[in-house]
């Protein structure tokens, strides 16, 4: 089975990046299918080069790279919510290029880690840490209503724990939040500054599968 692999790549170099695709692969012929544009070179060479914020609109570009590109580019506003059990941050990333953080809420919480132990020893633990998990996610709710509870957005970038993120997501504070368009999953350690003031970089790249 041919292994394939995930790159992303900025929208402001994608058609650079889709022509070096055809030098290095040959001929390409262009589709747009299943929400991806899909590349194949001559030797059959594969890039599905994934579309965010779907749908693509093609009628501003026929070309389905540069529609693709103008589109990740476009002026929207974007909620972000990041959790693990160190810590929460939101933020709001508005306007074009990837937009710039408008609003933005960090916090750390100490919830335990795993434990080998067994028993009633166990027990005692777990309800600890869920007690803690609880209380993170009551702050990153709290938060996340107070950062972005009045402000429209035209999608939702979760990161860190999926499963955090699910709960985070089902608190009836954030109901109007869990109504958006869910868009990508982003890779994050224990959400600090830095993370929130990378998010314009991030939310600007197209992700591509490349499949040899």
């Amino acid at each position: 089975m041919t292994a394939s692999r995930t790159v992303h790549v900025d929208a402001r170099r994608l058609e650079r990046w889709v022509a070096g695709f055809g030098e290095r692969h040959g001929a390409v012929a262009t589709e747009l299918a299943d929400g991806a544009v899909v590349l194949c070179g001559a030797d059959g060479s594969l890039a599905s080069l994934a579309v965010p914020y779907p749908p693509l609109d093609l009628t501003p570009a026929p070309d389905p790279v540069a529609a693709l590109a103008a589109h990740a580019r476009a002026d929207r506003r974007v909620a972000a919510l990041l959790v693990r059990r160190g810590g929460y941050a939101v933020a709001l990333v508005a306007g074009a290029d990837g937009g710039a953080v408008t609003a933005s809420k960090v916090g750390a919480r100490y919830v335990q880690g795993r434990t080998a132990a067994g028993g009633w020893s166990q027990q005692r633990f777990a309800r600890r840490r869920e007690g803690q998990t609880a209380a993170l996610l009551d702050a990153a709710a709290a938060a996340a209503a107070r950062v972005l509870g009045g402000a429209p957005a035209d999608a939702l970038v979760t990161g860190g724990d999926r499963a955090l993120a699910d709960r985070l997501l089902a608190d009836p504070r954030l109901r109007d939040l869990a109504r958006l368009p869910r868009e990508r999953h982003l890779d994050v350690g224990d959400p600090r500054a830095a993370d929130v003031a990378a998010l314009p970089e991030r939310l600007r790249g197209v992700r591509i599968t490349l499949t040899p």
